[in-house]
């Protein structure tokens, strides 16, 4: 079993603690370091490298969207959960906006953090199916990305394209693969052949990159 390097970020020191003790009772969960600014954030990402950045809003120096949108492009590897005590629908669309893989409110259950973990490591979504089409309505609202980005939506073949709009919906790799006739294991190698032509890191980021550029259109959802 491969561990799954974290780093929290969490100007609380109780609830930091808190937070550390529970994931660190996963045998293949290993915290690799803390953060509590964003700034210190970045510089323990740059240095530890983790597979998961838990990240909160309010932080002294820089906040968590600013930290996620730096560690995003520095590192665009490294998959940021969010985990806030705030709901309204700003705050996740500019986390989503800066590369966050999923968010999560403080008062879920702890198992919930324990999936999400998994979960955002394995490109899994972790939004709630009500948040991503509220988020997908918003950004499909908007104009277009410059053409000179270099994001490879192009070249998604047309089954890939069949499975991005599922996940646009919010839909698990199981409930794509009943929608559309195929298996797990299938459409988690879609979505890593996705990730890879889009370069990016999870299936958040995914959805938004192609909404984004006209590649997946819910207009009629």
């Amino acid at each position: 079993m491969s561990t799954i390097r974290i780093v929290l970020a969490e100007d609380h020191a109780v609830v930091r603690e808190g937070t550390r003790n529970l994931l660190e009772r996963e045998i293949d969960f290993e915290v690799v370091g803390e953060a509590a600014t964003g700034v210190e954030a970045i510089e323990i990402a740059g240095r530890e490298h983790p597979d998961v950045a838990i990240m909160d809003i309010g932080m002294p120096e820089m906040n968590g969207i600013e930290a996620t949108r730096e560690i995003k492009k520095r590192w665009p590897d490294i998959n940021v959960l969010v985990l806030t005590a705030y709901e309204d629908d700003e705050y996740v669309f500019a986390f989503v906006d800066a590369g966050a893989a999923g968010y999560l409110l403080k008062d879920v259950p702890a198992e919930e953090v324990v999936r999400a973990v998994r979960a955002v490591h394995a490109g899994e979504p972790v939004l709630h199916p009500t948040v991503m089409r509220k988020l997908m309505a918003r950004i499909s609202g908007q104009p277009a990305s410059a053409p000179g980005e270099s994001l490879d939506v192009e070249y998604l073949s047309e089954r890939e394209t069949e499975v991005l709009t599922q996940a646009a919906h919010g839909f698990t790799n199981a409930l794509i693969g009943d929608k559309l006739g195929l298996s797990p294991r299938t459409v988690q190698t879609h979505m890593r052949n996705i990730f890879a032509k889009l370069r990016v890191s999870s299936r958040t980021e995914a959805v938004v990159a192609a909404v984004r550029r006209g590649v997946v259109d819910i207009s009629d959802d």
